[in-house]
């Protein structure tokens, strides 16, 4: 199987373009930030929730709210890959951020789980959602990657372009 380390560029000229015209790129330019703000705010109320005992439904609701808004990011984000590598997930050139999704995925939904089944208690709750939010960083983490190696690539497709 091919990885993105196979390949000179992160986008071909044609993905490129594909990225560029895809209407999910501006969505997910939208989302990302969305997600980070809910996660802060979230991350800040599960920690007081654990430190104090106190505030446990409010933490509940925005664990929640971060994995519906994770889960948006993921089904528009599997939309634009579709768009611009024509598959919808694990793309070469996005292999590994997509392998470390479907923990993320798995950890949030894991949650959603225990919070509907009552099977764990208050700090059980909290604990799989720092978990789940870990996992989350280390995927955002790669993204950051990604898109710091798409636009240190900017310049040479300029330069490809000019020749």
């Amino acid at each position: 199987m091919a990885t993105s380390t196979d390949r000179p560029f992160l986008y071909s000229e044609a993905e490129r373009r594909r990225r560029d015209a895809s209407p999910w790129t501006l969505v997910q330019g939208v989302l990302a930030p969305v997600q980070f703000a809910v996660f802060l705010m979230s991350l800040a109320l599960v920690l007081r929730t654990l430190a104090t005992g106190e505030g446990a439904p409010l933490a509940n609701a925005s664990v929640v709210a971060k994995t519906l808004a994770l889960y948006a990011i993921m089904i528009t984000g599997s939309l634009w890959e579709k768009d611009v590598f024509g598959r919808y997930l694990f793309a070469p050139a996005f292999f590994w951020e997509d392998a470390v999704s479907m923990l993320v995925l798995a950890l949030h939904t894991a949650y959603l789980v225990a919070l509907a089944a009552g099977a764990l208690g208050t700090s059980g709750l909290m604990l799989l959602a720092l978990a789940a939010y870990a996992s989350y960083l280390v995927n955002a983490g790669q993204f950051l990657l990604k898109l710091r190696a798409a636009r240190a690539q900017a310049p040479a497709y300029a330069l490809g372009a000019a020749r």
